[in-house]
């Protein structure tokens, strides 16, 4: 419980703080794009099962490569893109932190 606590803390209520904080001014828009960032998780209809609490999405799953990583990493450097190079990062930051947590 723990362990679904922070995982889903971490992909829904960080990301509202984040834009509350760093965007006021349209804090809510940019918590729904960040939201918005959760379909990177569409890459887990490829895996058979789809869903697996034992299995580390890292490298695993297409868009949660440090390949994909690179790429959402540079979204921070463009102004147009950083709100979602913010989001991706916290996501694959999250799912990082679950492959620890489930080892």
């Amino acid at each position: 419980m723990l362990e679904f606590s922070i995982h889903y803390g971490l992909h829904f209520i960080a990301p509202a703080f984040i834009a509350y904080f760093f965007y006021k001014d349209n804090w809510k828009k940019t918590w729904l794009i960040m939201l918005a960032t959760m379909l990177i998780d569409i890459d887990h209809l490829l895996a058979s099962p789809i869903f697996d609490a034992t299995r580390c999405s890292i490298n695993f799953h297409p868009l949660h490569t440090y390949y994909a990583l690179g790429i959402y990493v540079l979204f921070l450097f463009f102004k147009k893109t950083r709100i979602i190079g913010i989001a991706l990062v916290l996501h694959f930051a999250t799912d990082l932190l679950d492959c620890y947590l489930i080892n």
